[in-house]
């Protein structure tokens, strides 16, 4: 579950990043619509906060691109702009929320969950699967009626497994959804987080590993 933040306020931006972060998603960040643009080439993102007064690209030339990509990625526009004819415009460029500044963070974390479940395929509020319950809203899991406390990482780990449904869910597709940018492709660190994971979830062993594949909840 990734995120493009994009936002000239150094600071504010690297507030918004870190307070998604604690909600279990990779979150990269640039502070001008060209770095945007470029970040947006390489990678798939699941939902872009996008600042609309932005340097070098204005945001609404950002916006206007990405949504002429045909990408899935949701637009999530951040403006200082109070007004209905400021909103209605953002909204006509294909952003699919507005949010005015200032705003409080919760606030921003419901609209980012809310268009999360549009940008990918439907999922249920609460995942179930081998006796695991995860609830995303919550951030809580169970194992059996038990109780697993998690650390990000390995929540959103377990999260991209079960909504695969039982299929294969490749090392490189956990960093992408996990992790952001600046991640090691050559690290060790899905193998470590499942690992981790399988300890806190306890036996019967339930993250299968398929050998040269990747991992599943079958």
């Amino acid at each position: 579950m990734r995120i493009l933040v994009v936002e000239d306020e150094e600071i504010m931006a690297d507030a918004v990043a870190e307070w998604l972060r604690r909600e279990a998603f990779a979150v990269d960040v640039v502070y001008d619509g060209e770095a945007a643009l470029e970040r947006f080439g390489v990678n798939e993102y699941d939902v872009v906060v996008l600042d609309r007064d932005l340097p070098v690209v204005h945001g609404d030339e950002v916006c206007r691109a990405i949504v002429d990509s045909g990408a899935p990625a949701r637009v999530l526009m951040l403006t200082a702009a109070a007004g209905v004819r400021d909103r209605v415009a953002g909204l006509g460029l294909g952003a699919d929320d507005y949010l005015v500044k200032p705003f409080a963070f919760v606030e921003l974390s419901a609209r980012v969950h809310a268009l999360m479940r549009r940008a990918r395929p439907a999922a249920p509020p609460v995942l179930e699967r081998a006796g695991i319950r995860l609830d995303p809203a919550r951030r809580e899991v169970f194992r059996d009626g038990r109780f697993v406390p998690l650390a990000n990482k390995e929540f959103a780990v377990l999260t991209e497994l079960l909504r695969a449904g039982g299929a294969v869910v490749s090392a490189e597709q956990l960093l992408e959804r996990a992790w952001d940018e600046h991640i090691d492709p050559f690290t060790n660190v899905v193998r470590v987080t499942v690992m981790k994971l399988r300890r806190k979830l306890g036996e019967p062993q339930v993250v299968e590993t398929v050998p040269g594949v990747g991992y599943r909840v079958p």
